[in-house]
C-alpha cells in the first residue's frame, strides 16, 4: 500500500489546528484531537488549493503574535 495522500482519486478534508496550521487529511480516517475541518470532503486538488489559499503564512499562530509584540 502506497501513501494514502498521494491517491488523486481519493476524497480528502483540510484540517487546521489552534495554531492555524493545514493539513490533507484523507476522508476515511478518524480526525486527530485538536484538529477541525475547515474544509469537507474534495479531491486532492482541491483541498491542496484551499490550503494554498488559506495557509499563507506558515509560522504558527502563537509566533507570529509573539513576533508582533516585540
Amino acid at each position: 500500500m502506497g501513501n494514502p495522500l498521494d491517491d488523486e482519486k481519493a476524497e480528502y478534508l483540510v484540517l487546521r489546528n489552534d495554531e492555524g496550521q493545514h493539513s490533507l487529511w484523507p476522508a476515511f480516517a478518524d480526525v486527530p484531537h485538536g484538529w477541525q475541518v475547515v474544509k469537507e470532503k474534495d479531491g486532492r486538488s482541491a483541498c491542496i488549493d484551499y490550503i494554498n489559499e488559506h495557509w499563507t503564512d506558515l509560522r504558527p499562530l502563537s509566533l507570529a503574535a509573539q513576533m508582533a509584540r516585540e
